[in-house]
This record gives structure tokens, C-alpha cells and sequence, in this order.
């Protein structure tokens, strides 16, 4: 894999995580409680012996690229990097990128070194596992051009992504970006079509009957160049993919594995909560495929005559008294005594306070980070380093679906606490 190089889209404003992406970058919102969404992509190259690795980055970089430098460290006898490329003006051009290929060609001069022969492009906002090996070789064996990795959908789903056909050697014939129900029906897999992909697919089409892309694509260095060249080419799944199924070989790869896309708060909580059941459909618990993530060297966590249920505990964290029902608990959470949490995500904190910051969180009539005594917390995410006072209850008592005060946002019925909120004792939302 030396002559491949990795590029990771998170560039986007992040819009549909809003307020997880306030003031960060969408690939740095935590994840599982220790981790980052950059994580993941990073975690599958070097899984899958990828060491040249870019990260495209265009709003609130900040922690992203101080995760990554904490992070990401390779020895002096390899060439291999994780690099952050931000948008940036130059003399060809003085404008933000306009498009996840209009990234990628604004950046280029840093992958066309002359020894990479393969780009493979990544989202910085998906959770799954993949072998990208496997995904080379295919790609390979097919002498593709360009190779788009396909996971089956319902038809509900068909308007959020990409949808393709292939015919029976996985070629793709036909490709729109999130189409209509109505225009989707042509897209539809046949039960002969269906047969003509290898059978470990079937029973997963017979169900989930159209092909979506996952945003993750192989190319030919040459071939992208040529392809980057076409300035009217903004975006990979309007411009680039559509155009390539025309005028060269362009081959589906399909993906039989866990794989979720994490663009909205609704999904982006769901897959997080999935990871406390016994056997969730994503494993973290992976000796051979570890996520890696920044070595915080926290101390365990301590717990004190409390319940905890389906839940996960990071390190860092100091718990008395409490009940934790299918939740997370981010690192250096503190949870105080009689407070119940069910149904969360508790990203915990970028520091422990110590006497000083606790003796001075006394003088301002403020509450520690963390959450108090007394307080009942149910399906809402509480961002990093927010302050709960006691007899909070945050439980969207008027059942709201999308609303946003300056202290909370609701979105699709979850309650959002952003990052470095202080709600006050008696508190009820």
C-alpha cells in the first residue's frame, strides 16, 4: 500500500450536527466517550498498512488539528504522516472549497507527488470498519478506473444518498445523487439483477433493494487528475462520479459490514447509544481493529454506590451515588449523588478542576464541571465541560422535536447541551 494515499473530507461546516459543531470541526466531535469521528477513517488506513494519510479541513480546525498532533506520531524510519490541509488562498484561487471534489483539486499538488498512484477519498464523519485492502485488491482485480464502495438501503432511505446500479461483474451503469422516490424506481435491483451479485448479498437486497454510495472512493492518480481538471466538477457524487460512469471504468465494491453515516444529531446519537448493548453491531472491543485515539494517560475511573446498567464508563471519571442506565460517560465525567442518566451521551471534560478551580467555583457561586447532586437526565447529549447545577432535570417536559434557547438545542426531540454551558441548581428543561 505505499504508493496509496488517503484523503479525509471533513471540510464541511457540519450544519446538521449543530450544536456539536459550534466551535469545532465535524471529524473532531467525540465519539464513544474517548474518542474523536476522525478516529475512525484514521484507525481503517492504519489498520490496512495506509500511511500517507490527508485530512481536508475547511471550519473550526482548531482541535482537530491539535487532536491530531497529539495523536498521530510516526517514527523517523518511515515516511508516513497524518496531515491536516486547510482551506487556504492561493495565486490559481482565493475561494473556500466549493465541493468535496473542488477540495480535493485545490489541494493536489500535495498528493500528486509522482509517488502515489492511487487516492483513496474518505469521509471524516462515518462509523464502520473496513479493510481497505480488500477494497485495493478488488479495485485491481476489475482494472477499474475509479471503484465507489455500495451498501444496500431501504427504500426510505434512497433520498439521502447516492444511488447506482451495477450490472452482473459489479460495473456501474447508472448513478443519481439523492434522488426522489419517484425518480429512484429505475435504480431498483431486479430479482435477476440481484442474483448476479455474489449470493452472500442476497437475503441484504431482497430487503434493502437499491445500492447507495458510501462516500469512499478509489482512483487512479492520473485518472482523478483528468477528471479535477473539468473545473465545473465541484463534487464527487453530482459531478465527478456521474461523468466517469460514461467514459471509464467504474466498478461498485460491495461492502457487507456495519457502516452508519453520522451527519445528523438523530444518527449521530443513535450510533453512539448502539455501542452499549452486549454485542452492538459496531465492535470497539476489536483486538485486530483497534480505533486508535489519543493516549490521555487518565487515571480509572471511581465509583461509589452506584447502578449502572448497559452503559459505557471512560476513564477520568468519579461517579457516588448515581444511576446510569444505556448511557456514555465521556472521559473525566463527574456525576454527583442521587442523579439518575438514562438514555445520554455525557462527553465529560477537557480537564479535571483542581482545589484552585473548585475553591473559585465556590467564590463565583458557580457549579463544578460535571454534574450535581439530584439531577435526572434523559435522552439528551451534554457536551464537553458544561456545568449542572443540582435538581436539574433535563427531561423536554413540553415534548419539543427542533427547538433552540441560548442555554439548550433540540433537534428531532434530543436535548443538546453545547459545549461550556452552566444551568443553573433547580434548573428543568
Amino acid at each position: 500500500m505505499k504508493n496509496l494515499s488517503a484523503i479525509i473530507l471533513g471540510g464541511g461546516q457540519g450544519a446538521r450536527l449543530y450544536p456539536l459543531t459550534k466551535d469545532r470541526s465535524k471529524p473532531a466531535v467525540p465519539l464513544a466517550g474517548k474518542y474523536r469521528l476522525i478516529d475512525i477513517p484514521i484507525s481503517n488506513c492504519l489498520n490496512s498498512d495506509i500511511r500517507r494519510i490527508f485530512v481536508l479541513t475547511q471550519f473550526n480546525s482548531e482541535s482537530l488539528n491539535r487532536h491530531i498532533a497529539q495523536t498521530y506520531h510516526f517514527d523517523m524510519f518511515t515516511d508516513g504522516f497524518v496531515d491536516i490541509l486547510a482551506a487556504e488562498q492561493t495565486h490559481e484561487s482565493r475561494d473556500w472549497f466549493q465541493g468535496t471534489a473542488d477540495a480535493v483539486r485545490k489541494c493536489f499538488r500535495h498528493f500528486d507527488t509522482g509517488h502515489t498512484s492511487h487516492l483513496l477519498i474518505l469521509s471524516g464523519d462515518q462509523l464502520y470498519r473496513m479493510d481497505y485492502r480488500d477494497f485495493f485488491r478488488f479495485h485491481q482485480e476489475k482494472g477499474a478506473d475509479v471503484t465507489v464502495a455500495m451498501i444496500p438501503v431501504p427504500e426510505a432511505d434512497v433520498p439521502g444518498f447516492g444511488i447506482m446500479k451495477v450490472d452482473r461483474n459489479t460495473r456501474i451503469v447508472d448513478f443519481v445523487e439523492k434522488p426522489p422516490l419517484d425518480r429512484a424506481a429505475p435504480l431498483r435491483l431486479t430479482a435477476e439483477e440481484i442474483a448476479a451479485i455474489p449470493e452472500k448479498y442476497h437475503a441484504v437486497l431482497n430487503a434493502k433493494p437499491y445500492l447507495a454510495s458510501m462516500g469512499i472512493y478509489l482512483f487512479n492518480t492520473d485518472v482523478l487528475a483528468e477528471l479535477l481538471r473539468i473545473e465545473r466538477f465541484n463534487d464527487f457524487g453530482k459531478d465527478i462520479i456521474p461523468h466517469a460512469i460514461k467514459n471509464l471504468n467504474v466498478y461498485g465494491y460491495p461492502f457487507d459490514g456495519y457502516w452508519s453515516d453520522i451527519g445528523t444529531i438523530k444518527s449521530f446519537y443513535q450510533a453512539n447509544l448502539e455501542l452499549t448493548k452486549a454485542n452492538p453491531e459496531f465492535e470497539i472491543y476489536d483486538a485486530a481493529y483497534p480505533v486508535y485515539t489519543h493516549a490521555r494517560f487518565l487515571p480509572s475511573s471511581k465509583i461509589f454506590r452506584c447502578q449502572i446498567h448497559s452503559s459505557i464508563v471512560s476513564e477520568g471519571c468519579v461517579l457516588s451515588g448515581a444511576l446510569v442506565w444505556n448511557s456514555i460517560l465521556g472521559i473525566r465525567s463527574r456525576v454527583g449523588s442521587g442523579t439518575e442518566i438514562r438514555d445520554s451521551m455525557i462527553m465529560g471534560a477537557d480537564y479535571l478542576e483542581d482545589t484552585a478551580m473548585l475553591n473559585e467555583n465556590r467564590r463565583l457561586g458557580r457549579p463544578d464541571i460535571g454534574i450535581g447532586n439530584y439531577c435526572t437526565i434523559r435522552r439528551a447529549i451534554l457536551d464537553k465541560n458544561v456545568r449542572i447545577g443540582n435538581n436539574v432535570q433535563i427531561l423536554n417536559k413540553d415534548n419539543a422535536q427542533n427547538f433552540e434557547t441560548d442555554q439548550y438545542v433540540v433537534c428531532d426531540g434530543i436535548v443538546i447541551i453545547p459545549k461550556n454551558t452552566m444551568l443553573p441548581d433547580n434548573t428543568v428543561i
